[in-house]
């Protein structure tokens, strides 16, 4: 069967973990100054928006990124009960002075909290915090998730150039610990962008995998979830480059003296304790990570509402020829265990 062939859907009970909002309006800046990156809304095509950053349009956009009853309709074709939404990447706002991002990502998150009200029980939330400072983000994490009832957060593959596992986010990562915050991490403004030939879109394309490898590798590097076990971290887009980059990172712990030391467990038993999302557009590329990182560990992922993402996910699934306690773990226990949510 190919991946054109899609079969009839035996489940409508799948849960997303990469799904994207983005808010219909933004607030008036409460300050003296206004940042020359807040972003703001302007009307496009019928039931479109374009979302404008410093003066240019980042990307037009349709009303599922905000009409949770579009959204929430939209579900069962792709075989979904739920989405577990965060916020577009680029509103992350790490660039931005911290308090302007910490009011900027407080109005986004409620945002995202009203939209889940709204669901009926089909959308649930991951929030965002300005980790630019990290006393602001300590302070939004726990409103997310004590006030809120979020279940986690959504962070950029890199903050500022800093990748996931640098040791000056540790405090982040010990307090998402220490609350039961989930942490779903997204690519986001990537390294290698010089080294592309091409039009715009392949950011997303190519370099965004790129980004997502390396900011799970800083983990493993870095032994953060050796250090931090009770932290439940997932990765985007398949965790990227990653499962290329394993064997090489095995090979060299046996080669180079320094890596020998400093990683303390073997870099394939550490890859298997985090979380990944399916989108990789393609069967045999998933046959692979369920191989190689584990079937407890990959999730549903679709990058919904946005015209690059995964329209079948669950379809995919039928297509990979997993037995059935497999395929239940992938379309919605895993991500239940990620979640928190009982089983």
């Amino acid at each position: 069967m190919t991946d054109n062939q899609a079969p009839k859907l035996t489940c409508r009970c799948g849960i997303d973990m990469h799904a994207h909002v983005v808010p219909e309006n933004f607030p008036h800046y409460m300050g003296s100054a206004l940042p020359a990156d807040w972003p703001s809304m302007a009307a496009a095509q019928p039931c479109h928006r374009s979302l404008m950053i410093a003066g240019k349009n980042y990307r037009t956009v349709s009303d599922t990124c905000w009409d949770t009853a579009k959204r929430v309709a939209d579900l069962p074709a792709m075989g979904l009960d739920l989405q577990a939404v965060s916020p577009m990447p680029e509103l992350l706002s790490y660039w931005m002075a911290a308090p302007a991002a910490a009011q900027l990502l407080r109005f986004t998150n409620d945002t995202i909290a009203q939209m889940v009200g709204e669901s009926g029980g089909h959308l649930a939330g991951l929030g965002a915090v300005p980790l630019q400072d990290m006393g602001l983000a300590l302070k939004e994490l726990e409103y997310v998730v004590k006030t809120l009832g979020f279940a986690g957060v959504e962070v950029g593959s890199n903050i500022n150039g800093k990748p996931v596992g640098h040791p000056d986010l540790d405090p982040f990562f010990e307090a998402c610990e220490a609350l039961g915050a989930a942490v779903f991490v997204h690519a986001l403004r990537p390294a290698g962008m010089d080294r592309l030939v091409g039009p715009p879109a392949l950011q997303q394309v190519l370099a965004y995998p790129s980004d997502v490898g390396l900011a799970a590798a800083s983990v493993l590097t870095t032994n953060l979830i050796e250090r931090r076990p009770g932290l439940r971290i997932a990765f985007s887009h398949g965790g990227g480059t990653l499962a290329m980059l394993l064997p090489r990172l095995e090979q060299a712990c046996s080669v180079f003296p320094a890596l020998k030391v400093g990683i303390v467990n073997s870099p394939t038993a550490q890859a298997r304790k985090l979380f990944y999302d399916t989108l990789v557009f393609d069967t045999p590329t998933l046959q692979h990570l369920v191989a190689k990182f584990g079937a407890s560990q990959l999730m549903i992922g679709t990058d919904y509402p946005f015209n690059f993402h995964d329209p079948a996910p669950v379809a995919r699934l039928e297509q990979a020829g997993f037995d059935d306690v497999t395929k239940q773990m992938l379309l919605h226990s895993n991500a239940r265990r990620f979640l928190a949510m009982p089983l």
